[in-house]
C-alpha cells in the first residue's frame, strides 16, 4: 500500500506537473490566440515542440517514429517536447464528476491515450519518456500490454505508478487537460497530428514532412543550432 505522505506527494507533483505544463504554454500564447501572438522564447532556448496526436492513429505514429524520434536524437538541445494524447476526441462529465471520453478509434485509444498521459507524467527524462511514447505507439491495440513491454525495453522502473494513475481517477483527469488543451487551439484542430512551434502552427505540411528543417529556421542565429542543423540537414 502506498503511504498517505506518499499520495499527497505524488498528488502534489502531478498538479505542478501540470500547471507547469499549462503556463509554460498559455503564458504568452492564451487559449483563443495559440496561432496568433507565438511562444516568446528567450535567445538561445530551445524551441517548444508541442505534439498533439491519438495513440491508435497512423500518422501520428508516423511523425512520432519517422520525424519526433530522429529529430530528437540528432537535435535534442533545439527543442523542448510536450506531448498531447487525446486527438479528436470528446469529454462528457457525470453526474458523479467522473468523465466519459469518445475517441475517434474507439475505447481502446481512450484507455491508449490514458496511458501514454500518465506515461508522459511519470517519466521525466525526456529522452527516456519520448522513447517509451515511441515504443507504445508502435502498437497501441493492446495498451497495458504495450505499457509493460517497453517499460521493460526502455529500463523504466515506475510502472506501476503509471499503472497506478490509469487505475486511478488521476488518469482520466490528465485525459481531460489534454482535451482542455486541445480544444483550446485555434484554428482548431482538423487533422491529427497536430504540431505547434513555440506556440505556432505554421506551415503543418512542412512541419509534418520535415521537422528539424522548420525546428531549424526558427531556432535562432546561434553557434549551436547552426553547428546541429548544419550536420543533421
Amino acid at each position: 500500500m502506498v503511504s498517505q505522505t506518499r499520495k499527497r506527494l505524488l498528488i502534489l507533483f502531478g498538479v505542478a506537473a501540470i500547471l507547469f505544463l499549462l503556463i509554460r504554454y498559455f503564458l504568452f500564447t492564451g487559449p483563443f490566440e495559440a496561432d496568433t501572438q507565438a511562444y516568446r522564447r528567450a535567445p538561445g532556448a530551445p524551441v517548444l515542440v508541442t505534439v498533439f496526436y491519438e495513440a491508435l492513429c497512423p500518422d501520428s505514429k508516423h511523425f512520432i517514429t519517422k520525424q519526433l524520434v530522429p529529430s530528437y536524437r540528432d537535435a535534442s538541445p533545439l527543442m523542448d517536447i510536450i506531448m498531447v494524447p487525446y486527438g479528436k476526441a470528446s469529454t462528457m462529465t457525470n453526474p458523479d464528476g467522473t468523465y466519459h471520453f469518445d475517441c475517434q478509434h474507439g475505447q481502446v485509444e481512450c484507455e491508449a491515450n490514458t496511458y501514454h498521459a500518465c506515461t508522459i507524467e511519470a517519466v521525466q527524462d525526456p529522452r527516456a519518456r519520448l522513447d517509451m511514447i515511441a515504443c507504445m505507439i508502435r502498437d497501441n491495440r493492446l495498451p497495458k500490454e504495450a505499457l509493460h513491454k517497453c517499460a521493460k525495453q526502455h529500463n523504466i522502473d515506475n510502472v506501476d505508478l503509471i499503472q497506478k494513475c490509469f487505475d486511478s481517477s488521476h488518469g482520466s483527469e490528465l485525459l481531460k487537460l489534454n482535451g482542455d488543451l486541445t480544444h483550446a487551439l485555434r484554428p482548431s484542430v482538423t487533422f491529427i497530428p497536430t504540431i505547434t512551434l513555440d506556440g505556432s502552427q505554421g506551415k503543418q505540411a512542412l512541419i509534418l514532412k520535415n521537422l528539424l528543417a522548420e525546428i531549424c529556421k526558427i531556432a535562432g542565429d546561434n553557434d549551436k543550432a547552426e553547428e546541429l542543423c548544419r550536420q543533421h540537414l
